[in-house]
C-alpha cells in the first residue's frame, strides 16, 4: 500500500512543490493550508506521515500536534515532521517534546526532506511490525526497578503510572533496557533509534535522553539513565 502523506503548509508555491516531488516518489498526497483544516483531516483520516509547518493561520503546528495527540490513541497518531523557518534550539526542542519525530528548517533541500521521510516511515513500519510479533504478558516486559516496558502494547509504566513517550523515546528506552549494563555509544543509539541513513542533527540522542530523564528520572526521583562521559549512556541493573 502506498504511503499517504499530509502536507500542511500555507505557502502555496512551497506546498505545491513538495506535493509534486512526493507524488514523483510514488506517495499519495493531501494538502491543508491552515491548522484547523489540518486537525480536521487528521481526525477524519489516517495518514502514513504528516509534514507540518509550525507557523500556520488558525492553529499553529505545535498546537495541532498537541491536540491530535490528545484526541487520538497513540497508535493512531502518524509520525510528524515539522517544517519551520525557525532555527532556535528551544523551538526545535519544543517540537520534539510535543511529539514530532523530526524537524527540518526552511529553506531545505528536497533530497534531505525525502531522506527524512524515508527514515520516519521506516521507523514507523518497524514499530508496527514489532507490535504485531511481540508476545504479551508481564513475563515478556522489560523491567527496571518500578519501571516496565511492554513492547506490543507500546506502553511504559512506573509503579503502575503510565508514562507517555514518543516513538523515538520508546525505542531509545527499549534499546537501553535490552542492553542493561552495556554502555551504548551515541552512534550506536543513533543507528538503532533513527536508522543508518539518518541525516538530522548529530546531538539528537542527547536531546531524547534529556526528554526521557524529564519524564522518568525527574518525575519519579530515580537515576535510571547514566552518562558515561565521552562514550554514551547506560542503564545499570542495580
Amino acid at each position: 500500500m502506498e504511503a499517504h502523506i499530509l502536507v500542511v503548509e500555507d505557502e502555496e508555491k512551497l506546498a505545491r512543490f513538495v506535493e509534486l516531488e512526493l507524488m514523483h516518489e510514488g506517495y499519495r498526497v493531501s494538502k491543508a493550508a491552515n491548522g484547523r483544516d489540518a486537525l480536521d483531516m487528521m481526525l477524519s483520516e489516517r495518514y502514513s506521515l504528516v509534514l507540518l509547518d509550525i507557523m500556520l493561520p488558525g492553529l499553529n503546528g505545535l498546537e495541532v500536534l498537541r491536540r491530535i495527540k490528545n484526541e487520538q490513541a497513540l497508535e493512531d497518531v502518524p509520525p510528524v515532521i515539522l517544517l519551520t523557518a525557525r532555527d532556535a534550539v528551544m523551538d526545535k526542542v519544543a517540537g520534539l517534546d510535543a511529539g514530532a519525530v523530526d524537524y527540518i528548517t526552511k529553506p531545505f533541500a528536497i533530497e534531505e526532506l525525502l531522506a527524512r521521510i524515508r527514515v520516519a516511515l521506516k521507523l514507523q513500519g518497524q514499530i508496527h511490525q514489532n507490535a504485531g510479533s511481540s508476545p504479551v504478558g508481564d513475563a515478556d516486559a522489560l523491567c527496571w526497578q518500578g519501571l516496565s516496558l511492554h513492547e506490543k502494547k507500546h506502553e511504559v509504566r512506573y509503579d503502575g503510572q503510565e508514562i507517555t513517550l514518543t516513538n523515538r523515546e520508546f525505542l531509545l528506552l527499549k534499546t537501553l533496557l535490552e542492553n542493561r549494563d552495556i554502555v551504548m555509544s551515541r552512534d550506536t543509539l543513533l543507528e538503532r533509534v533513527c536508522g543508518y541513513d539518518y541525516v538530522g542533527e548529530t546531538n539528537v540522542i542527547d536531546v531524547y535522553i534529556r526528554f526521557l530523564r524529564s519524564k522518568i528520572d525527574e518525575v519519579f526521583d530515580v537515576k535510571m539513565i547514566q552518562t558515561v562521559r565521552g562514550v554514551g549512556y547506560v542503564i545499570k541493573s542495580e
